[in-house]
């Protein structure tokens, strides 16, 4: 629910891989693997928000795709100690986001910004490839910045989109990664239960004090994660 309400899945699953003696980067991947469970029952569950949203849908989810499949490239490449010591930056950055999340504009998407937004979005992607904590709610940070329209509505969006990177990359983790499959089951189900039931809770429930709770509780991991890591 974390996730399709706020974007935040991988700040609580993650650490909870984390404490099962998984390393770094077998957590990581094996949560990539399950989050795209959470995307499917999000999906399911946002026909109503997404009716009308398909071109925004293919041209985005393509460029978060292509992002996705870099930042996993990434994270196989990278050493496992380097992750490490990224991932306390990464969750740190990403709860700032949610606890000063920027303001909706009033206007629609410009064509003049299409190039700018397609970056951005590639970007985002990339970072979902590579660990994904906090991607969702920068996506939908930014959805809400360029379309003037309902949370529930945008929400969906971010939850369709975000799938591409993470399949993706988990496509790859599944062939050369780590996974540890016995988690990913589980974790799977959890995630796509979750999904599914959270955008009948998004349309009613009242988003700022969850942004302030997980963003919160985002910086109190970063916290730990990075005495961890640099102690």
């Amino acid at each position: 629910m974390t996730g399709s309400i706020a974007g935040l899945a991988s700040l609580v699953s993650y650490p909870a891989l984390l404490a099962t003696g998984l390393s770094p980067v077998a957590a990581n991947v094996t949560n990539t693997v399950a989050l795209v469970f959470n995307g499917i029952g999000a999906t399911a569950g946002s026909r109503l928000e997404l009716r009308g949203q398909g071109h925004r849908i293919r041209r985005f989810a393509l460029l978060a795709g292509m992002g996705g499949a870099c930042g996993g490239a990434l994270l196989l490449a990278a050493p496992g100690d380097t992750f490490a010591r990224v991932v306390p930056v990464l969750v740190g950055g990403a709860s700032l986001m949610v606890l000063l999340p920027p303001r909706p504009s009033t206007f629609d998407a410009a064509e003049s910004h299409r190039a700018r937004t397609g970056v951005v979005v590639f970007a985002i992607g990339v970072y979902g490839g590579y660990f994904g904590a906090a991607a969702g709610v920068l996506l939908l940070a930014l959805l809400l910045a360029l379309f003037n329209e309902t949370l529930a509505r945008i929400n969906a969006l971010k939850n369709v989109v975000m799938v591409a990177p993470n399949a993706v990359a988990a496509l790859a983790f599944a062939v050369f990664g780590p996974v540890h499959w016995a988690a990913v089951l589980p974790l799977a189900v959890g995630f796509f239960i979750g999904g599914r039931i959270s955008p009948a809770i998004v349309r009613r429930l009242p988003m700022r004090p969850l942004r302030i709770g997980i963003g919160l509780a985002g910086l109190g991991l970063a916290a730990k994660l990075a005495w961890d890591a640099w102690a």
